[in-house]
């Protein structure tokens, strides 16, 4: 997480991937008694003893795909564990290239694409340290149904709370909550952190918001929802409110 946060770009999705790869090889390969020394006599293996060796070795063998720049490297059951696709060694990861393609931390940019092809535009407030947003990514947004919606009907962009880039100094502020106290606005994570608060009552990820080009909500924010029929009907309901 520290790595994503940072973007040192040191353990990417498959060297974090290839470091498991490595470990539960080692690890199948020990319970099968390839390390013991000379002349030791070989014992019979216990059905414990069986039980991790298929265990480790399922695991390992699961996990090998996910150093592929394929279609089978999403390795769905682990989703938010790793990091995300976008953080890999490929350039170009197929995976990637097929789904959506956010704005990244440019709301206005956002709101000024929504205005010129007549879209609602659809802010995600995520993190890059956060598990639940990448399982939203990888499981939910990859359904077909959900993949085509927020292609072709929205306009997405993400906002990182955690984003430890400095504003430049020009828009660096302070500034009275709502709640009467004192923040001070010096990283882009603080910007949408303060933007989420203020405006959507939330410091939780992710969170969802469908708004008109003008800025007007269209429907009630969502949160973490992992059966994509829930998210498909909030976005029609969304689609269906900018519409009329």
């Amino acid at each position: 997480n520290a790595d994503n946060v940072k973007q040192w770009g040191f353990i990417k999705r498959e060297i974090f991937i290839g470091l498991w790869v490595v470990i539960g090889l080692l690890t199948t390969l020990y319970l099968l008694g390839a390390f013991r020394k000379k002349g030791m006599p070989r014992q019979k293996f216990s059905p414990l003893r069986i039980l991790f060796i298929a265990l480790f070795g399922a695991i390992t063998l699961y996990l090998m795909p996910g150093l592929t720049n394929t279609k089978f490297a999403n390795l769905k059951l682990l989703s938010g564990f790793p990091p995300p696709v976008s953080y890999s060694v490929y350039p170009h990861h197929v995976l990637h290239a097929k789904g959506v393609k956010p704005i990244v931390n440019d709301l206005e940019a956002a709101l000024e694409k929504g205005r010129v092809e007549n879209k609602p535009v659809l802010i995600d407030f995520t993190g890059w340290a956060c598990v639940n947003c990448r399982r939203m990514e990888e499981k939910v947004w990859t359904n077909h149904v959900v993949d085509s919606l927020m292609r072709t009907e929205f306009v997405v962009v993400s906002l990182y709370v955690d984003e430890r880039r400095k504003l430049p100094l020009t828009e660096r502020i302070s500034f009275t909550t709502s709640s009467g106290q004192e923040e001070n606005i010096v990283t882009v994570g603080d910007k949408w952190t303060a933007f989420q608060k203020e405006n959507f009552g939330a410091v939780s990820q992710p969170q969802y918001a469908i708004l008109s080009p003008e800025k007007i909500a269209l429907t009630k924010t969502k949160f973490y929802t992992p059966k994509a029929g829930e998210f498909i009907e909030w976005l029609e309901c969304g689609l269906e409110a900018f519409k009329k």
